[in-house]
């Protein structure tokens, strides 16, 4: 457990104290967030905030978890093995990064957020995480795809055997939360201060059977509450794909192999609602436009604006308001996970 807490501190340093080199200098590369159309008319003043600011999460969760893997051997409780299978874990949540740094690159070459089409993202996004799944199932042991889906209170223990259908879950866990966790970030502090919460979360879940799980949970919170030091409101910086795709697969990816599951979904429920709200208005906006007509569909709207936290803008809550609510029931949804499991 002090590991865990220095952890927590070091990466929290190694995201924060750089913030101020960095957001200069993507002042002076003018590499400043484009605001959507779509987006509330408040945004407006946040045109030209610097964004690809995740680049700090990905500093100090690289840097800690390479020197977990390679300085600490000398532990006699430790085993090398049991460290290595974090590589691919850091690999996946980088490769999401990778995606996410395209994505923002070619939004600011191209102007008005036009970086990579919807389908080329998803289709990049499935792939890699095809390749995590795929060394899941080569080099994990049978019990793999069995899930616990009943809270511990309830004295079930018989996990479910999903079997094959269980891999095809892992896919849309990752790809779906990496999604959730980039809708999430649409006002100041709100994905990554989420997030954070989740992943203190998914730490203690998993610290009793996967204590190097674990590890990458705390030191990837550091990270963010190091980057939400710059993105608290008004936010200084913007994290961009860069981070918040990278962010939700690596949790999603960090709950597949601690056998958290269930309890992960719980814990981010706020995340998958930022997701679900743009998926439900996209089919019901489809639905009327094609049974009644575009302006009865733009008119007969399930939310006023999509995703979540902008519906609630539009209902005049302000924008500190929207994201001190969301935490407070990210730490409600992360209370009752922990609940599930103990």
């Amino acid at each position: 457990m002090p590991r865990l807490v220095f952890a927590f501190i070091v990466t929290f340093l190694l995201s924060s104290l750089p913030g101020s080199k960095l957001i200069a200098r993507l002042r002076a590369m003018q590499i400043g967030q484009n605001i959507s159309e779509d987006a509330p008319q408040t945004h407006t003043k946040k045109q030209g905030t610097p964004t690809m600011g995740g680049l700090l999460i990905h500093f100090g969760l690289t840097l800690a978890m390479l020197a977990y893997i390679g300085f600490f051997q000398w532990d006699m409780h430790r085993h090398l093995i049991g460290d290595l299978k974090l590589l691919p874990l850091l690999l996946l949540t980088l490769a999401f990064g990778a995606i996410g740094f395209l994505d923002d690159y070619l939004s600011l070459k191209r102007g008005k957020n036009l970086g990579l089409r919807a389908r080329e993202k998803f289709l990049a996004q499935c792939l890699v995480a095809a390749l995590f799944v795929l060394w899941l199932a080569l080099t994990s042991n049978s019990d793999i795809n069995l899930v616990n889906i009943a809270p511990v209170q309830l004295g079930y223990y018989s996990p479910i055997a999903l079997y094959g259908f269980y891999y095809l879950l892992c896919l849309l866990l990752i790809v779906g939360f990496s999604n959730a966790t980039n809708f999430a970030d649409g006002l100041d502090g709100l994905s990554a201060g989420l997030n954070l919460i989740t992943a203190l979360a998914l730490a203690v879940l998993v610290y009793s059977t996967e204590p190097t799980i674990a590890f990458f949970c705390i030191a990837l919170a550091g990270s963010l509450a190091g980057f939400l030091w710059w993105n608290a409101y008004p936010a200084r910086v913007f994290m961009g794909d860069t981070a918040s795709l990278a962010i939700g697969a690596g949790l999603a990816g960090a709950a597949i192999m601690g056998k958290q599951e269930v309890g992960f979904v719980v814990a981010s429920l706020v995340c998958w609602a930022e997701l679900v709200s743009v998926i439900v208005q996209v089919l019901v906006f489809k639905y009327r436009r094609r049974r009644r007509g575009l302006d009865y569909a733009k008119t007969h709207r399930v939310f006023l604006r999509t995703p979540l936290h902008h519906h609630f803008e539009e209902l005049g809550w302000p924008e500190t308001q929207v994201v001190l609510r969301f935490w407070l029931a990210g730490l409600v949804c992360a209370a009752l996970a922990l609940l599930w499991r103990y």
